[in-house]
Order: structure tokens, then C-alpha cells, then sequence
């Protein structure tokens, strides 16, 4: 991802809350060099000083076939907004949009064991709705597993990632305020979003 130095956010503790915050991705791979992409919740944790990255896909999805052969990326992507050009001091501008997106990159590995995918699957409603947790626990077991025998959960351990903040770093502070104020006031939570990471910087 190109990222200019100015909009680069290196601090890996902030970047994996982003990808909490918005865990709904896209995990890319290539068959034939042909890019295919899925979009999946995921479960972002750490674990000795690597991230992992966790999801399932559906069996009948054949992309999972392919996430052990070659390097996988995930696309973290939420909160945008357009920026008019209205925001700036002077008309010699040109409007832009404002967004946050963290791409990791790393290996795949299929979960095979259905001891695993359970966890896997308990985990993801825990994480999600934990409301739901107690229906799960009743249902029986032969239901539970045939469900778990229609998907196959993996993990992605991340060697790369990557993130960037394009917030109008590189506009003045009047302008930045005026840029926040218009984008807190709207009826969009996007726009609401960009406004609130626009206060944190």
C-alpha cells in the first residue's frame, strides 16, 4: 500500500485496536494470477509477539484451498469521508477523502481439527454476540457439528502490516477544525468516525 510518510501510523498496539474495532475484512489470494477475495468477520489477537488473524470460510467457498499455497492479504477498511474543498482557507484547492485502512499480509493455514474449529466458532460468538452464547450450548451436538462440518476455519499469521491514517495531516489547523466540526455534525457514523480519529492525532 502506498503510504506517504506523513499518513504512515506505526504504532502496532493502536493498529490492532483499529482491526478490532472493525474486524468485518476482506482476505485476498490469487489462483492462476487471478485475484479472488471473500469478506469475513475475523478475530484479531496476539499471540507471542505475532498477530494472528482468525475466520472460517464456508466449505462450498473454494478459496480456502488456496490460502496455504501462496502469501494472503487482509484489507481493514471502515471509516471514510470526502473532504470538500468548502473546508479549505483558500479556492486553490481541490477536494480529497479522508479514510483509515490497515492491510496485513502473511501465511494461511487451514484448522483442520474440529475440536479447533469449535473453539473457533465459540470463540467468534463470544466475541460478537455473547447473548447468543447460551442458545449455542443448547443445541444439540449432532446439529453443532454438522454446522462446524460446513466451514473450515483458519488462521492467518501476519508478517506484514501495514496501516494508514489520510486525516488531513497536511492542512492547516483552522482548516482541520473546520474539516472536524463538518464531519461531527453529519448524519453519517463514517463521517462521525473520520471526525473522531481526526481529534486523536
Amino acid at each position: 500500500m502506498y503510504i506517504p510518510k506523513i499518513n504512515l501510523e506505526s504504532d502496532e498496539s493502536e493498529v490492532i485496536r483499529f482491526m478490532q474495532r472493525f474486524s468485518f475484512a476482506t482476505i485476498i489470494t490469487s489462483k492462476n494470477n487471478y485475484p479472488i477475495a471473500t469478506h469475513l468477520p475475523f478475530l484479531i489477537q496476539k499471540k507471542e509477539d505475532k498477530v494472528i488473524l482468525t475466520s472460517h470460510f464456508a466449505l462450498a467457498n473454494p478459496q480456502w484451498k488456496d490460502i496455504e499455497n501462496n502469501d494472503v492479504l487482509v484489507i481493514f477498511s471502515e471509516p471514510h469521508a470526502y473532504i470538500s474543498a468548502s473546508n479549505y482557507d483558500t479556492k486553490l484547492n481541490v477536494p480529497t477523502w479522508n479514510y483509515i485502512s490497515v492491510h496485513a499480509y502473511g501465511k494461511g493455514k487451514v484448522i483442520n481439527e474440529l475440536n479447533l474449529t469449535f473453539d473457533i466458532l465459540e470463540a467468534t460468538i463470544n466475541h460478537f454476540d455473547q447473548s447468543y452464547q447460551s442458545q449455542w450450548e443448547s443445541l444439540p451436538l449432532d446439529y453443532k457439528t454438522k454446522m462446524a462440518k460446513g466451514i473450515v476455519a483458519f488462521e492467518v499469521v501476519v508478517e506484514d502490516l501495514q496501516a494508514k491514517k489520510k486525516l488531513s495531516q497536511n492542512r492547516s489547523e483552522t482548516e482541520k477544525e473546520k474539516i472536524i466540526s463538518h464531519l461531527a455534525q453529519s448524519n453519517d457514523s463514517n463521517e462521525n468516525r473520520i471526525a473522531e480519529y481526526m481529534r486523536k492525532l
